[in-house]
C-alpha cells in the first residue's frame, strides 16, 4: 500500500489492490482494535483491511463468486456472506488461526465455512442474523425480505405493500434493511413500483424507507437510498446518488444531512464512534447509473471514515486498481488480523473444528 503523499496521477503499473490511505488510518485501526471487511462483487473478493503497525495497512483478499451482503452474529463469533447463488455461514476459530499451516501465529481470527444455503441467483443484497440464529436476506430479485432455512430456497418474510406478487422482476430494487430486537425493522428501496424494474427511470428521486413492522412509509423522495442502519436508536441512510449520509426523522418523514461524503456511497458499519462508509466508482457504461451527476474527482472507490458525533471525515482509503465497486462494509471488532477460508479451494477442508479442540490435517496439494 501507499500513502496519500505520493502522486497517484503518474502512469505506472500497480500491484493488485494497490491503494492510498490517510496517514492516521493505521493508527486509528490499532487504537480501535478492529479490521475492516469489504465485499466487492465486481472483483469477486472479500478484502480484509488491517493495521500492520501504526503507519502501515495490510490487505487480505479472498475469492468468492459475486460477494454482496456481510452479516455478523451479534453474540456468536460467526459471519455470513451472500454470494451469487449461495449464502455461506462461517465460524471463527482462533486456535485454527494460530496454527494456520501457511502462516502460523500470524492471524488472530480464522473464519471457516460451516453451512452453505443454496439459494439460487436471488441477487441478495443486505444480510442479517436475527433471533434464534435466523438469517434474513434482502431478496432484490423477488422484491422481498426472506428467511433462509434448509427447507426452501427462501421463505418470504415481508414485501412492500405495493408489491402484489412475488416474482423475479426486481420491481422496486429493494436493497437494504436494518434490524431491531432481532427482527427486520426498516427497509430501503428505489421506488414504489409494481412492474418489472420500474425504478430505473426515476432512480434519483423516488427512494423510499419503510417501517417493516407497521408496513408504512417513513420517508420518500430519496436519492437512491442504501444501507439503512439503526445507531443509538437513530436511523441513518446513505443516499448514493448525492453522496450523502443522512439521518431520518421517522416521525416527521424528513431527513437531515449529517455529512456530504461525495461519490457513490454504499455499505457502512459503525464501530464505537467511527462510521466506515464504502465508496464505489460509477459505471459510465451503465444506461442507468451512468446518468448520475458524480464528478470525475469524486468517482473513486474505497472506504471513508467518519466521526459520527461530529460528522467530520477522519480519513479514507482509496483504491487505485482492482476494486471499483464495493457493496458492503463491515467492521470486525477485536480482530487485528482476520483470515477467511473460501469454499472454492480445498484449503478449508484441512481445518477441523470440534467442541473441545481443533486440528489441521495434511491435505494432498492440488494445482489450481
Amino acid at each position: 500500500m501507499q500513502q496519500n503523499n505520493e502522486s497517484i496521477n503518474r502512469k505506472r503499473e500497480f500491484a493488485p489492490f494497490t491503494c492510498t490511505y490517510s496517514p492516521q488510518v493505521p493508527d486509528l485501526l490499532m487504537k480501535l482494535g478492529c479490521s475492516i471487511a469489504i465485499s466487492t462483487y465486481q472483483a469477486g473478493k472479500i478484502v480484509f483491511i488491517s493495521a500492520k503497525n501504526e503507519k502501515e495497512l495490510v490487505q487480505l483478499p479472498r475469492l468468492f463468486d459475486k460477494p454482496m451482503g456481510i452479516a455478523e452474529h451479534p453474540q456468536k463469533d460467526k459471519l455470513a456472506l451472500a454470494t451469487k447463488d449461495e449464502v455461506i455461514v462461517f465460524a471463527n476459530s482462533r486456535n485454527l488461526a494460530a496454527h494456520y499451516p501457511k502462516s502460523p501465529n500470524k492471524y488472530d481470527a480464522l473464519y471457516m465455512p460451516r453451512i452453505t444455503y443454496h439459494t439460487g441467483p436471488l441477487d441478495i443484497h443486505d444480510l442479517r442474523f436475527g433471533n434464534n440464529d435466523q438469517l434474513y436476506a434482502v431478496n432484490t430479485l423477488f422484491s422481498t425480505i426472506v428467511q433462509l432455512d434448509d427447507d426452501y430456497n427462501f421463505t418470504p418474510f415481508w414485501s412492500p405493500p405495493f408489491i402484489d406478487k412475488i416474482v423475479p422482476e426486481d420491481r422496486c430494487h429493494l436493497n437494504g434493511m436494518t434490524m431491531q430486537d432481532g427482527k427486520p425493522k426498516y427497509a430501503s428501496c428505489f421506488n414504489q413500483g409494481n412492474t418489472h424494474q420500474s425504478w430505473r427511470d426515476t432512480i434519483t428521486t423516488t427512494g423510499t424507507i419503510y417501517d417493516i413492522e407497521s408496513n408504512e412509509v417513513v420517508a420518500t423522495d430519496l436519492a437512491m437510498p442504501h444501507s439503512p442502519r439503526l445507531y443509538n436508536n437513530d436511523l441513518y441512510v446513505l443516499l448514493s446518488a448525492t453522496g450523502e449520509l443522512v439521518k431520518i426523522d421517522v416521525d416527521k418523514g424528513s431527513h437531515e444531512v449529517v455529512t456530504r461524503i461525495g461519490g457513490f456511497v454504499r455499505g457502512m458499519s459503525l464501530h464505537k464512534d467511527y462510521l466506515f462508509v464504502g465508496l464505489s466508482k460509477v459505471r459510465k457504461s451503465s444506461s442507468t447509473f451512468g446518468k448520475l451527476n458524480i464528478s470525475e474527482e469524486e468517482n473513486q472507490s474505497g472506504v471513508v471514515i467518519i466521526h459520527l458525533p461530529t460528522g467530520k471525515e477522519i480519513g479514507r482509503i482509496t483504491y487505485l486498481n482492482s476494486v471499483e465497486e464495493i457493496y458492503d462494509v463491515h467492521v470486525l471488532g477485536n480482530k487485528i488480523r482476520p483470515n477467511m477460508m473460501n469454499t472454492m479451494t480445498p484449503d478449508h477442508k484441512g481445518g477441523l473444528m470440534i467442541p473441545q479442540t481443533t486440528y489441521w490435517s495434511r491435505l494432498k496439494e492440488e494445482k489450481t
